[in-house]
Formats: C-alpha cells, structure tokens, sequence
C-alpha cells in the first residue's frame, strides 16, 4: 500500500507536469516538473523511471478524469445535453492542452496503459451516444469511438488562430454536434473505427 506522503507527492507530481506540458509543450525538463512540484529530481525518479512513464501517467489521468465526467452524465435526464457536456469537457481539456493531442498521436496505438484508459473513455462515450441514440436525439449510426476522435476535431479547427480567439473550439464543437443530430443525418461512406483499429499496426 503506497505512503500517504508518496501518494501527496506522486499527485504533486502529475499535477505540475500537467500544468507544465499544457503551458508549455512536451520539452519541458524534469528538473523544472520537480521544482514547480516542490520537490527533489530524485522523487520524481523515484516515482516514475523516466519522463515518458509520467507522460503515460499523467495522460491516463485525464483520460480517467474525463471518462468520469461523462459516468457522471449517465444519469442525466436529457441525453442528447449530457453527450454535448461531455464532448464539451473533453475540446475543452484538448484545448487547453498543448501535449494532449500530440501524447495521443504518438502513445495512443503503442502503450497498453494508455490503450486502456483509451477504451475505458471510448466506452463510457459509447453508453452516452447509445442513450443520444435511443432518444432519436444523434444519428443511429454514430459510435463512441466516433465521438471520442471528434473530440480533436474542434481542438485542431480552432487551433490556428485559437490564442487570439479564445474559445473559438466552441463554435466548431457546435458546428459538430449540429452534424450528428438524427435530423441533418445521410449515409456515412466509410464504417466507424473499431478497437482494434487503434491497436499497433505490425
């Protein structure tokens, strides 16, 4: 069972690498993490044998964190607002992170951990888009993989000019979401993306 001083400083840790990576990109040194942490070089390596395990660490955080706000929506009386909520949180997270979308591109298909946190959001996603689904609210045939990709979709389109339009996301997550509602929908020309085609290509 880790240590209560363990656990304050491992949360210590993921939280200023967090703040780090999103302010300031992925080349941040551990030195800085462990200085904005408060601790010592030697903690953060005690915790974590290199720098790529704490992005993994970190990035598996958010997915968890962002596949419990949308646990937390399940309930939620109107299920076509309760997936708009969601994907709002997660453009918002994507924006706000300059690493997210990068650490997704490059750890998504290879690391098993973040695989699984990966499936754990995508079906959480599913749950949500299935009751948008059966309240005739989206389209039948949109999936939770399909929400979870489009959750970058937003993020990117705003992406160029985003830090003189703050919130500009908004907009294009709106402009999604318009295009999943049952009544704009058309036959899609390519099937959606299963589990298996997120994992490593041989």
């Amino acid at each position: 069972m880790i240590r209560a001083d363990a656990a304050r400083n491992r949360r210590l840790l993921l939280d200023a690498a967090a703040a780090e990576f999103a302010e300031n990109g992925m080349d941040v040194s551990i030195a800085r993490i462990a200085a904005r942490a408060g601790v010592g070089k030697g903690t953060v390596f005690r915790h974590f044998d290199s720098k790529e395990q704490l992005v993994t660490a970190i990035f598996c955080d958010q997915l968890d964190g962002l596949a419990a706000t949308g646990t937390g929506l399940l309930e939620a009386e109107d299920p076509g607002a309760a997936l708009l909520a969601f994907m709002t949180a997660g453009v918002e997270l994507t924006a706000a992170d300059r690493s997210f979308c990068q650490v997704t591109a490059e750890m998504s298909r290879s690391d098993p951990a973040v695989r699984a946190a990966s499936d754990r959001l995508a079906g959480v996603a599913e749950s949500l888009a299935d009751r948008a689904r059966r309240a005739g609210v989206v389209r039948p045939d949109v999936t939770g993989h399909d929400i979870v990709l489009l959750l970058g979709a937003a993020a990117q389109a705003a992406l160029p000019v985003g830090d003189a339009v703050p919130g500009l996301w908004r907009r294009y997550l709106a402009m999604i979401f318009d295009g999943l509602r049952a009544e704009a929908a058309h036959p899609l020309p390519v099937p959606p993306p299963t589990s298996r085609d997120f994992a490593p290509q041989p």
